[in-house]
């Protein structure tokens, strides 16, 4: 009974990673005749309401375990720094060469490390810097409404130089060591 219990949080850790490769394979699969992002975005911000859960059922169950830390950890960088960072790409960041590549880059790279410091940072009531669930989604909702702007044709430059800013603030936020209440 106990491995059925702890194959739950598994399961919606595993999930929350399913809705990240897939949101990555609508981008791979996304052009000018079928635009995917809209839906893409919309499975990152699904697997951010499965990861809110994954953690709270492991320790509603008493299931809590390395093993499970690690999964998330490693589910969260596919679905909220890299799927997300991809679909900034494809949206804003195309067109503007090697400087549009490194940029990307940046936004998964702090993620990874921000995720890193998390594990090996003993349990607090606080995290440090934002977590990578919530930069992920705000970018998935900033890449909707880049969507939304170019599907009704008012997408400019402007916005390639906000998303722009908004990914190294986000990137910066993510190492930073400012305190945030966990919920």
């Amino acid at each position: 009974m106990k491995n059925l219990k702890g194959a739950l949080p598994n399961a919606l850790t595993f999930i929350n990673m399913s809705l990240g490769v897939l949101a990555i394979l609508l981008v791979i699969n996304s052009s000018s005749q079928m635009n995917l992002m809209i839906p893409a975005s919309m499975l990152i911000i699904i697997a951010a309401l499965t990861d809110r859960f994954d953690g709270k059922v492991a320790r509603m169950l008493n299931v809590s375990s390395d093993l499970g830390k690690e999964l998330d950890s490693l589910s969260d960088l596919v679905s909220f720094g890299v799927s997300p960072a991809i679909i900034a790409w494809k949206t804003s960041f195309i067109d503007i060469g090697i400087a549009g590549y490194i940029i990307t880059l940046i936004f998964p790279i702090a993620g990874a490390y921000r995720l890193a410091r998390y594990n090996i940072t003993p349990f607090e009531n606080v995290f440090s810097g934002i977590p990578i669930t919530i930069a992920g989604a705000f970018l998935a909702l900033n890449n909707i409404y880049n969507n939304f702007a170019i599907t009704n044709k008012r997408y400019t430059n402007v916005h390639t130089s906000i998303t722009i800013l908004f990914m190294l603030t986000l990137s910066f936020l993510m190492v930073s060591r400012i305190k945030i209440k966990k919920m």
